[in-house]
């Protein structure tokens, strides 16, 4: 879903009257920006409480405490994460600016048959990690 975000992004180009200043708000709405923001943020990079679960199943010993293994894991994981979310958050606003919605598909909108790949790897990706 995030590569085809960026790659198509990058595909497209820049809009022609592309701005990047910043976008003109109440209070009201930049505080619920913010708090948006930060549950968009949260959510992204959640901690999951299975990774305790997960923790309690690796073998752990004095010289080699499961934190370690759990941490080298947990680092990895964010990693990969960022990697997939950084591009598209950066060549999204690079391409539509100010202008760029939510979910940057929606500013792409075409090619639609494009669009509908991403979200049906969505839809899979969701009902994948469905527990």
């Amino acid at each position: 879903y995030s590569t085809i975000s960026w790659v198509a992004c990058l595909a497209r180009g820049r809009l022609p009257d592309v701005s990047y200043g910043y976008r003109k708000a109440s209070e009201t709405d930049a505080m619920f920006r913010v708090f948006s923001a930060l549950g968009q943020t949260s959510f992204t990079y959640a901690g999951h409480v299975v990774l305790l679960e997960v923790q309690a199943t690796i073998p752990s010993s004095p010289e080699k405490p499961s934190k370690v293994t759990m941490w080298r894991g947990s680092v990895f994981a964010y990693l990969v994460a960022a990697a997939c979310y950084f591009p598209t958050a950066l060549i999204g606003y690079w391409a539509f600016g100010q202008d760029v919605d939510d979910n940057v598909l929606i500013s792409l909108g075409r090619p639609a048959l494009l669009v509908a790949a991403a979200n049906l790897m969505v839809v899979v990706h969701v009902i994948g990690s469905y527990q």
